[in-house]
């Protein structure tokens, strides 16, 4: 079958295991006029994990499907990837205090050990937003376990309500942590935990943006049906507040923030009206405010609403306009992660152009940032997986030496 195109490669392939066009579109979460495409080559298949997807449905190998693939990694002979959030997931594993359950104590935690507790979660959010998961892994490890006790301990009521909100903070940082690397079943755990807390400390905008945190859990898992009720009931529930004249900024904050969250999963699903509504609504929400802030670690503004324009159009397969808007941005007043996740979505932009050298650059941009970020995000590998392929027998050096840093071949 070496002679035929991949269309016909894929047709014959999916007749030999007995599945209709509609099937296997099921099987691959797509349109059946999509396979009807691929199976006359009128819509190519560029991106290697596209490829891989449809190798599995079709149970075959990618070579199989298009001999010149690159090479399938060795797995008897891959170093396994190392997991920084391994003890994290333990600690957040089952009741966090149980002892506490048989053996009750109070204590008098006292100012000092409040104010110490209360700069260790800011600590644990500065390494969030640079996006430093094995030092994140080690302060939250000690960290949360220490806050679940002090909270059960306590006499005293405006300390629990304090240490509750410290919770909230904490397990939100849990959830980005796991949000990132890919883990959003932890993460949809530690969300929901974020938002017991904040609902214990009396926070009700903390409670929105634990939901904020949830719905990135829900992305994650592909369960957008979820991530848009979650996010929904917080614009809902926001919108009275938001539309009053006198609206503090933290709550548009996170009313923008929510806004964005819709335009990611509308732009996922393709929906290119509704994610640029939802990225409208969350411009002149921006512009209300007039600056780049970090209320509930956010990170909403001007500036974010731009990236998540550039991520959006990405995704959409707009490269065009995604390089238009990313030209116009100043990145440099965000996180390291915020600027790491433009350079990615820059490089997706260029890959999707076929620009292997300016996606490389935008690459290696990102990993100077955020390198645990970079190495490790679904988004940023699959763009090193997808260059690799376009490169063919001879990609760039600098694009092999990221490439074999984040463990893509």
């Amino acid at each position: 079958m070496t002679e035929t195109t991949v269309g016909e490669r894929v047709a014959a392939f999916r007749r030999q295991r007995g599945l209709s066009q509609r099937e296997l579109a099921a099987d691959m979460k797509r349109s059946e006029s999509w396979v009807s495409q691929v199976e006359r080559d009128i819509q190519p298949i560029e991106r290697i994990g596209v490829l891989r997807d449809l190798a599995a449905a079709l149970r075959v190998s990618v070579h199989d499907l298009r001999p010149e693939a690159l090479p399938e990694p060795d797995t008897a002979t891959t170093e396994p990837a190392i997991n920084d959030l391994d003890e994290v997931r333990l600690t957040l594993s089952g009741h966090p205090t149980l002892a506490r359950l048989f053996s009750p104590a109070t204590s008098a935690i006292g100012t000092a050990g409040i104010e110490d507790l209360a700069g260790r979660v800011d600590e644990v959010w500065d390494l969030a937003h640079a996006s430093r998961f094995a030092d994140l892994s080690t302060a939250l490890t000690e960290l949360v376990p220490q806050l679940e006790d002090a909270v059960r301990t306590t006499s005293q009521d405006d300390e629990r309500r304090r240490l509750h909100a410290m919770r909230a903070r904490a397990y939100q940082a849990v959830a980005v942590a796991f949000a990132r690397q890919d883990e959003p079943d932890a993460a949809w755990v530690a969300a929901d935990r974020a938002i017991t807390a904040a609902e214990l400390a009396g926070d009700p905008l903390d409670v929105i943006a634990g939901h904020f945190r949830l719905a990135h859990a829900f992305i994650r898992l592909r369960r957008f049906d979820q991530a848009e009720h979650v996010v929904t009931s917080a614009i809902d529930v926001l919108r009275p507040s938001a539309e009053a004249k006198d609206a503090a900024p933290e709550l548009l904050s996170l009313y923008g923030a929510m806004h964005l969250v819709n335009a990611l999963v509308s732009g996922t699903e393709g929906d290119r009206s509704a994610a640029r509504a939802h990225l409208t609504h969350a411009g002149a929400i921006a512009d209300r405010i007039g600056e780049d802030r970090n209320d509930y670690n956010t990170e909403f503004g001007p500036t974010n609403v731009l990236l998540h324009t550039v991520s959006v159009d990405v995704d959409l397969g707009d490269a065009g306009e995604a390089l238009d808007v990313a030209a116009r941005v100043d990145p440099s007043g965000l996180s390291p992660e915020r600027q790491a996740r433009f350079f990615i979505d820059v490089a997706r932009a260029h890959a999707q152009r076929r620009h292997v050298g300016e996606a490389t650059a935008a690459l290696l941009k990102a990993d100077r940032l955020a390198p645990e970020h970079t190495r490790t995000h679904q988004a940023a590998r699959q763009c090193l997986d997808d260059l690799l392929a376009q490169a063919g027998r001879r990609p760039p050096v600098d694009l092999t030496d990221l490439a074999q840093r984040a463990g893509v071949r």
